[in-house]
């Protein structure tokens, strides 16, 4: 992730897809950055993820698309694996 954006004092944070391509092991330090980032409280954060459980662990809502409409929102934690399964086409 770009440093130069963080400088910048945003107030959102866009990250699209931040783990696609990455080994494992990247995955997990990038995780670890969205945690400081998000404990920092210093601006929002969107996040566009495909991998549920990674965005599940880091977000406190999120929101399920299928072909551009909205299938599902609510609290992370209320959103089971099974629920989004369903709307997958991967």
């Amino acid at each position: 992730m770009g440093s130069s954006a963080i400088l910048s004092n945003p107030k959102l944070l866009l990250l699209d897809e931040p783990t696609e391509g990455i080994q494992p092991s990247i995955v997990d330090q990038i995780e670890d950055v969205i945690i400081g980032f998000k404990e920092s409280r210093r601006f929002g954060i969107l996040l566009v993820e495909q991998g549920f459980h990674f965005a599940a662990r880091l977000a406190e809502k999120s929101v399920v698309t299928a072909k551009g409409a909205v299938v599902a929102a609510g609290k992370s934690t209320e959103l089971s694996a099974e629920m989004v399964k369903k709307h997958l086409t991967v």
